[in-house]
């Protein structure tokens, strides 16, 4: 089976394409996303039941809403499943991440460079249990927005422990 990711309407991406935020949930935690190109996207999660963990290059559906909102879908090798909708002009999104059972029992076995681990993932994904899912559902704050152009491999290129300090606590 091929995998596909492209936008319905990729021509409509663009007020979205090479965005960069750290955001906050409700619930306290706190993610950083880089809207890479229309397939892509890389992230880093400073904290939460697996803060520490960071990905590049993971395809994703990216689809525009309206003028200032766009949705990112994708499923990872770990099982888990992500839909994110992103409000840039009011500053907030709404996240919804279904982690299979394995990753509500042991977090911290995903807690890493995902890239270096593709295989193990997908093991630990393989040998479940997958069900039932934890659902988180969630808003979130925009705390820092900034725009880095497209493809760029500077923008999350290490782990979140290797950050300077403050990093993640920028607002703008």
């Amino acid at each position: 089976m091929q995998n596909t990711f492209e936008s319905t309407k990729p021509e409509q991406l663009s007020r979205f394409l090479g965005q960069h935020l750290i955001y906050t949930y409700e619930n306290g935690w706190q993610y950083e996303l880089y809207l890479k190109n229309a397939t892509t996207i890389d992230y880093r999660i400073h904290s939460g039941m697996v803060g520490g963990r960071w990905v590049r290059d993971q395809q994703a559906h990216i689809v525009r809403l309206s003028d200032d909102v766009c949705k990112i879908s994708w499923d990872e090798p770990t099982g888990t499943t992500v839909s994110v909708a992103i409000n840039f002009r009011e500053r907030h999104l709404h996240g919804v991440i279904f982690f299979p059972q394995w990753v509500a029992l042991e977090p911290g076995k995903t807690v890493c460079f995902q890239n270096e681990h593709l295989e193990q993932m997908q093991r630990y994904r393989d040998a479940g249990p997958t069900y039932p899912k934890l659902v988180i559902d969630e808003f979130a704050q925009v705390t820092f927005s900034e725009n880095c152009g497209l493809d760029d491999e500077t923008v999350i290129a290490c782990a979140p422990a290797e950050l300077p300090a403050g990093y993640s606590t920028r607002r703008n």
